[in-house]
């Protein structure tokens, strides 16, 4: 037998002894047999590098050292999902789902998991990348400390597709983080808080030697690329453990939300058996075509949900009220408390949300209060053990000036929250507006954060967003922590964001109410930001999901002269103003006004291709059929009730040929 045809064996065989023993759970070799089995293939590699194979089974140990973790984007997006909490919520979500489904739903439920979120990619059989959730656009890169967990295949078994993305979560197990924090008690260190917060802790972890020290497991359950075999999610759960990967048993075909709730029932007696955290279950559209059908919202797909089982709750002693000011001059009252343990977290601090929230539960300074985590994460304030309140205790006086430029604050009707309405002079708003101008989603600058925006309006150094364009490397070397070649990234960050897309720019000026997606809207519609600031109200609540409070917003804005003047130099300064000319090329008026209902599965295109075909052309996607629908764009396998409905309303009912020639 040759040498590099040992060394492959080997390889085989211990790929195999890994899946047995952490994945299916079902060791067939003894722990020194397979041990000596590894040190006979790293003695031959070692002697042969000429063999080498990123994804031997010998480079589990790790040994690799990351710096700088590289930001990834992600091919397909890792969208958030939407939360219910109760019975009802499924029921309405169910209900939404018919209106734009034709025929069956199935579901599937899944265990939530809780842990950090990751996407694997796979080519030709083989891990090349894997990288963290980030902000779900993009990511860090991770490859080489993911490579260490036991239950993530480097090489794939039997049949699967040429290129792929699978999602799931890395968890750390009960046992495994019981026994690290034996381990570090022991060694006179602070134990680790929660299994969660380690398990993503040690994916950002330098040393991949030390990663692969930890007991991490990997748990996977979605499936993204193109032609990938199967139909339903159901079938890629099944195609996803016969290529290697650990899969939870757990997940159940349901055909009713009826089913759905009996699931939910059992789970939440029985999942305080399980191996690892879980803090609710995952319910999604079974078919496929059905999702793709239903499409996403901004931040979630219409065909998930996520339900949270009931949050732990205790008790701990309110001892003062303080108010927060947010980068629109909001208001938000916090509730300092006697910290207390809730969920894995210490808990010191809880939103009181606004003046009416206090009002309803009538919370007072000195308070015993009982808080949990809404949806596990936020903690709040649920109610007053009134029992425990002491004899001379005050209502609460809500603040009637800004605590930190003292401006006497507003409240507009019909708003729940107070605001101070020192646009320009209060510190916090300044502050506030210029990191959500640096933020990832808006100018993403590169070597620059929150901590070092306050540093340089804190010294003076800036007063708005716009100031950012006038520093120079000796303006920001004398700054605490600013070592040359941090200040040399920071200058090069901020000349870089000078190519971010007029879209991004327009989230990132701080507009009320204009988020990420209204953003797109607006600079979709209007090209320019000349063209959106001489628009008036009347025109901008015309736009397609553009509402009076937003217009609004948008009109009061660009009348501002402070505005204007920062604009003006971002301008001078050569930042993306208008859409690009590539971006303009692509886009016509010839679907204006035309509401158009995409349904079915097509040849040529995409749906996603076909949607952005009609947004690119002026058209608004629907996802109803109804009076205002102008067309319906039909593919193979649509229902018949939608096709009905198209023909009774006298709906023109086009093929995609059809509809190609239209915007040809």
């Amino acid at each position: 037998m040759s040498i590099e045809t040992q060394i492959q064996s080997l390889r085989n065989e211990l790929r195999e002894h890994n899946y047995n023993y952490y994945v299916l759970d079902n060791p067939t070799i003894e722990d020194f047999e397979f041990d000596m089995k590894l040190k006979q293939l790293q003695e031959l590699e070692a002697k042969h590098p000429e063999f080498y194979d990123p994804n031997s089974p010998s480079l589990r140990v790790g040994g690799e050292i990351t710096k700088n973790f590289e930001t990834v984007v992600h091919e397909h997006r890792m969208y958030s999902l939407d939360n219910s909490y109760s019975k009802d919520d499924l029921l309405d979500w169910e209900k939404r789902i018919e209106k734009i489904i034709d025929g069956t739903v199935e579901f599937v439920c899944e265990l939530k998991y809780d842990g950090a979120s990751i996407s694997l990619t796979y080519e030709n059989g083989s891990l090349v990348r894997a990288v963290t959730r980030g902000d779900g656009t993009q990511g860090d890169d991770v490859t080489a400390n993911v490579k260490t967990i036991k239950s993530v295949p480097l090489q794939l078994k039997g049949d699967y597709p040429d290129k792929f993305d699978i999602r799931g979560e890395i968890v750390l197990p009960f046992e495994g983080f019981f026994k690290m924090n034996e381990e570090r008690l022991e060694a006179g260190e602070e134990p680790y808080r929660n299994p969660r917060n380690t398990a993503s802790g040690s994916l950002k972890l330098q040393d991949s030697s030390e990663v692969a020290k930890r007991p991490l497991d990997c748990l996977l359950y979605s499936i993204k690329g193109r032609n990938l075999g199967f139909s339903t999610q159901f079938e890629s759960l099944e195609k996803a453990r016969k290529m290697g990967f650990k899969v939870p048993e757990a997940a159940k075909l349901a055909r009713s939300v009826y089913e759905v709730l009996e699931f939910i029932a059992y789970w939440d007696v029985h999942r305080h058996n399980l191996p690892y955290e879980t803090d609710g279950v995952v319910i999604k559209v079974n078919s496929l075509q059905q999702q793709e059908e239903l499409g996403y919202t901004a931040k979630a797909p219409r065909w998930a949900m996520a339900y949270k089982f009931k949050a732990e709750q205790v008790s701990t002693r309110l001892n003062e009220i303080t108010y927060q000011v947010g980068r629109t001059g909001a208001i938000t009252p916090v509730a300092n408390l006697e910290p207390v343990e809730l969920a894995g977290t210490t808990v010191k601090r809880a939103s009181l949300h606004n003046a009416d929230q206090i009002e309803k539960l009538d919370i007072r300074e000195g308070d015993e209060v009982y808080v949990e985590k809404g949806g596990e994460i936020i903690p709040k304030i649920i109610a007053v053990d009134l029992s425990k309140r002491p004899l001379h205790s005050k209502p609460t006086q809500y603040i009637s000036h800004c605590p930190e430029c003292h401006t006497e604050l507003e409240r507009q009707e019909g708003d729940a929250k107070h605001y101070c309405p020192n646009y320009n002079g209060c510190k916090p708003q300044i502050i506030g507006r210029i990191q959500h101008f640096i933020s990832r989603k808006a100018m993403d600058i590169e070597g620059l954060g929150g901590e070092t925006v306050a540093l340089l309006v804190n010294e003076g150094l800036i007063t708005n967003y716009s100031d950012l364009y006038d520093l120079k490397k000796e303006d920001v070397l004398p700054l605490e922590r600013m070592a040359e070649k941090s200040a040399e990234n920071l200058i090069n960050g901020i000349e870089a964001s000078k190519q971010v897309p007029f879209e991004r720019v327009l989230f990132a000026l701080g507009i009320r109410y204009v988020g990420e997606t209204v953003a797109k809207k607006l600079a979709k519609h209007y090209k320019s930001i000349d063209a959106i600031a001489k628009a008036s109200v009347e025109d901008l609540v015309a736009v397609d999901e553009i509402g009076e409070r937003i217009a609004q917003s948008v009109v009061e804005f660009f009348s501002t002269e402070e505005n204007i003047n920062y604009l003006n130099k971002l301008r001078d300064n050569g930042l993306q103003l208008e859409l690009s000319a590539e971006k303009l090329a692509n886009q016509t008026d010839k679907l204006k006004g035309l509401s158009i209902v995409v349904s079915g599965v097509f040849e040529t295109v995409s749906r996603t291709e076909l949607k952005k075909l009609i947004e690119d052309n002026g058209g608004k996607v629907s996802s109803a059929i109804s009076s205002k629908t102008n067309y319906l764009v039909a593919g193979d396998n649509m229902g018949p009730s939608k096709r009905a409905k198209a023909e009774t309303l006298n709906i023109p009912i086009l093929t995609e040929f059809d509809f190609l020639s239209m915007v040809k």
